[in-house]
């Protein structure tokens, strides 16, 4: 009896079928990098940072910088110490926009060319690395988010703009300091003018809000900022950046790298590669995705009730609370025609509720906005008014 000898099946995998398994990664990989690179390349003499006065981005400056224009004021872009202080004279304004990116020398050295000028300096967002020196007597509290404040003093300036958006660094002047302080926030303000000698004085703003585009049209932040910046025929707008030269000294390494000893470069770009190997060994033993149907189907109904109950378990009232406000309020924002970034906040969500409703009895904001129920039963009422703040609001 005659046996037939049959080949041994091999189980590795050959060239053609491991291209067939990459060649969809690889592709989305090419298209990205090849994407990536094109808009670059489009975008290279178009991209500005925050506060630059060419961006028309919403952080960028352009809106301001066009309006100070059409007043009649110069503007000279300065990306270096030299350029700024250079460019700096009695008629002019400097606008600093991240002072504590400058470091001792510099600051020194901003401070002597402020003290020359005779003219206005306002710095954007100073903390405690650059105040010691740009603004002595002055310090910082905890930073607060930006929102809607009124002036609270007799500034003209913040007197005519009114309320605008400030917040970030809030400040505090040492006793004996002649100084105006605007727009507190919690009690701190976040605004501040040190007056100098003659026309000499220093302006603190607590945070960019006010002369980004995206909130420029917003309150009185077009008035605060063109009068803040516009005092003088000339301003001197003063982007720091840490490619300056005069930020780095004869002693101060070239890059990150040389201050890594050599060997732990090699022993890190090792265990690179034994990772980048071990992500192959492992990667070849798995197959294709397999896709499964499910044996029942789910009904939305059946998961809302699950989540229900294990709030309910937990005794997570406060997070249920929240789950509901947060949905109620996503679906308000869009009928009051309020954007849906702003839809979580109670500057600009309440206004417009109440505007929609003027004559409504629930209270909205806590209704909203407003603390965790004490028990089941508050619970269940808060959905229920809810549920009927947006029913009238979408028959109103």
């Amino acid at each position: 009896m005659s046996r037939t000898a049959t080949a041994p099946t091999s189980t590795a995998l050959s060239a053609r079928r491991v291209w067939t398994r990459v060649r969809g990664v690889t592709l989305v990989v090419a298209l990205v990098l090849i994407g990536g690179i094109a808009l670059a390349t489009v975008r290279s003499g178009e991209a500005h940072g925050a506060l630059d006065p060419r961006s028309a981005d919403p952080s960028g400056s352009r809106a301001v910088a066009e309006l100070l224009k059409a007043r009649g004021v110069t503007i000279t872009l300065a990306t270096t110490l030299d350029e700024a202080t250079s460019a700096t004279d009695p008629a002019s304004t400097l606008l600093v926009t991240t002072p504590d990116l400058l470091t001792g020398t510099q600051q020194a050295t901003l401070q002597a060319a402020m003290a020359r000028s005779t003219g206005r300096t306002v710095l954007v967002g100073a903390g405690t690395t650059s105040l010691d020196t740009l603004a002595p007597g002055v310090t910082t509290a905890t930073s607060a988010s930006a929102r809607n404040l009124a002036p609270s003093c007799a500034l003209p300036a913040a007197v005519r703009a009114g309320s605008v958006d400030l917040g970030g660094e809030r400040y505090l002047t040492s006793p004996g300091t002649t100084a105006d302080t605007c727009y507190p926030s919690d009690g701190l303000p976040t605004l501040v003018r040190l007056p100098g000698p003659g026309t000499t004085d220093t302006v603190l703003i607590g945070s960019p809000d006010i002369l980004s585009n995206d909130r420029l049209d917003q309150q009185g932040n077009a008035s605060l900022a063109l009068q803040l910046l516009g005092s003088r025929p000339h301003l001197v707008w003063y982007l720091p950046s840490l490619a300056d030269t005069s930020a780095t000294n004869d002693d101060t390494p070239d890059n990150f790298f040389s201050l890594v000893p050599s060997g732990w470069l090699w022993g890190t770009l090792q265990l690179a590669f034994a990772a980048l190997l071990a992500a192959i060994w492992r990667g070849r033993r798995l197959g294709p995705l397999v896709t499964e149907r499910l044996p029942v189907a789910l009904r939305a109904s059946e998961a809302t009730e699950g989540r229900a109950r294990l709030y309910r378990k937990a005794d997570a009232r406060d997070r249920a609370a929240t789950v509901l406000r947060t949905a109620t309020r996503t679906r308000l924002a869009p009928l009051l025609g309020v954007a849906r970034q702003d839809a979580h906040s109670p500057e600009r969500l309440l206004p417009a509720l109440s505007a929609r409703l003027p004559g409504t009895t629930a209270d909205p904001r806590s209704l909203l906005f407003g603390p965790a129920p004490a028990d089941d039963a508050a619970l269940i009422r808060l959905a229920d008014q809810l549920d009927a703040l947006e029913r009238e609001v979408r028959t109103s």
